[in-house]
């Protein structure tokens, strides 16, 4: 598959972060089953703990717009190197999402990496786990 038009999108989404604490600008683009992209920047708050990371708001926005399952996310972060998810990005991209849904590492269009979600997070805690 050709994730550019995915990392276009990501890299659109970066440039809206709000990070004034850390410099250190995310965006994402989460593409669902349906075809739909959603894009997410990074919202830093003077209370850290307040922060929203670009990949869940993306998540976020497109669950609360009915979606419900993830096909693939691209992530871009700083150009000098790959930007992984965080583990609660992580923990949230696999609720939405199976063990082999592609996570798109961007430096920038041309300049990518291909992971599994099973590879960055071997092991999730699903819902299955609560017996459900």
């Amino acid at each position: 598959m050709d994730y550019k038009k995915l990392i276009k999108v990501a890299l659109d989404y970066r440039n809206r972060a709000y990070s004034p604490y850390s410099d250190f600008k995310v965006g994402a683009a989460v593409l669902f089953e349906s075809g739909e992209i959603y894009g997410g920047c990074n919202i830093e708050n003077a209370s850290f703990g307040a922060t929203n990371c670009a990949e869940r708001t993306g998540i976020f926005k497109g669950i609360s717009e009915g979606e419900s399952k993830i096909k693939a996310i691209a992530i871009v972060g700083s150009l000098e190197e790959y930007t992984y998810p965080c583990g609660i990005c992580r923990q949230v991209i696999a609720e939405f999402g199976d063990e082999d849904i592609k996570v798109i590492l961007a430096k920038s269009e041309n300049d990518y990496i291909e992971k599994e979600m099973k590879e960055i997070l071997p092991g999730a805690f699903k819902k299955d786990a609560l017996g459900k």
